[in-house]
């Protein structure tokens, strides 16, 4: 099998590229180890920046997003039983975000592959990524049992932290940049109408709250809970009590409670794999990067990286430079490393660490009144919530 582009993964990385380079009238074939069921029921993050809501509807997957997303202009900020709105249009020259879950990003990605794109193989497991600094990159894969090799002028790793693409970058010349935090989500789907109508970060010294939503009658909540939890350690009523007890205000707003329908724990971690790019293999999305979910940034830095490329492919075929190319990696871990400084930050902001004195807790209060009582800084955190510039 022969194709311009091999793309490891159909996560919404690997299957907006697919489209990219379709569109472009580039030829591409896309493993997935997965079945199409489980890639479509896939839970994962639901907020779309601005950029990411243009690029799809630019690409033709759009139609849907823009009927049953839910466009947010603005989240709250809660602390101190205090509430404070953070107005993005008002900040960022009209900019905004889109609530519109991943499975379904990845459902209108798919439906429009599987019409009029090029293969899409689920269950077929990536074995490894083959002659990486070659003109001629090859992904060996097992598909019904038999092995069988892709032929690629590129090779294009969106297959996730546990991936073969990042293992075809020799370890001599690469670097990771680490952190892991000393807690977690514990994350419910709740069969019940949002309490607000945009996300609600709340900060309280018994740990971190989000409100978030996936639609008018499905709402996402997490509390934050010491690492290792057991999501099965908590009963349905407990978490209902908690999440009160830290979404408390001095006004009467109250908590709607439902049946919770999935209950599971997210480990908080920051990790960044340079180079991004070595020979003609390219690593996109969790494959180079990870960031903890408070800064709703794990999709969308996804979606850089891959519109990056695509336009690096695009110029190099219409101008004959490899100049895009050459440059994707910095390219990419320029907005990267923005986007772990302000995930890093949102994390540091609102979660209490275990560790931490009364001058800590002082200081995170510190920090929230001054976003709060500043339009500059409150600009800062509206132009990142809402993305940063593709390249």
């Amino acid at each position: 099998m022969r194709t311009t582009v091999g793309i490891i993964g159909a996560g919404p990385a690997g299957l907006l590229l697919a489209r990219l380079l379709h569109n472009a009238g580039i030829d591409s074939v896309v493993l997935e180890s997965r079945d199409r069921e489980y890639v479509e029921r896939r839970q994962r993050a639901g907020i779309l920046e601005q950029g990411t809501v243009d690029v799809l509807r630019a690409a033709g997957a759009g139609e849907r997003m823009d009927r049953e997303g839910l466009r947010h202009d603005g989240i709250e900020l809660r602390f101190g039983r205090k509430r404070h709105r953070v107005d993005f249009p008002a900040l960022t020259g009209g900019r905004s975000v889109t609530v519109y879950a991943q499975t379904e990003v990845c459902k209108d990605l798919i439906a429009l592959q599987l019409q009029d794109g090029g293969p899409l193989l689920f269950e077929t497991e990536a074995l490894a990524v083959e002659g990486a600094e070659s003109e001629s990159p090859r992904v060996r894969f097992r598909r019904d049992g038999a092995e069988d090799v892709l032929e690629c002028e590129y090779v294009v790793g969106c297959d996730g932290f546990w991936g073969v693409a990042r293992k075809a970058i020799p370890a001599a010349i690469a670097q990771t940049f680490e952190r892991t935090y000393p807690f977690g989500w514990l994350g419910i789907l709740a069969d019940v109408a949002p309490s607000h109508d945009e996300l609600v970060y709340a900060r309280h010294d018994r740990g971190f709250a989000l409100l978030s939503m996936r639609s008018p009658s499905v709402s996402r909540l997490y509390l934050q809970v010491p690492e290792g939890t057991d999501a099965e350690a908590w009963g349905d009523e407990e978490i209902w009590d908690e999440l009160e007890r830290r979404f408390e205000t001095d006004d009467d707003w109250t908590l709607r409670r439902g049946p919770v329908t999935q209950k599971s724990v997210t480990p908080m971690r920051s990790y960044v794999h340079e180079p991004m790019r070595h020979g003609r293999l390219f690593l996109a999305g969790d494959a180079a990067h990870i960031v903890p979910p408070t800064g709703a940034k794990g999709l969308n830095l996804a979606v850089g990286d891959v519109v990056t490329f695509a336009r690096a492919l695009v110029h190099r075929r219409e101008t004959g430079s490899g100049e895009l190319l050459d440059a994707y990696s910095a390219t990419c871990l320029r907005r990267v490393w923005q986007a772990e400084r302000f995930s890093y930050d949102m994390t540091t902001l609102l979660h209490p660490d275990p560790g931490a004195t009364g001058f800590d807790g002082r200081l995170q209060l510190a920090r929230l009144e001054r976003v709060t009582a500043s339009r500059a800084a409150e600009t800062d955190l509206a132009e990142a919530y809402t993305g940063f510039p593709f390249a």
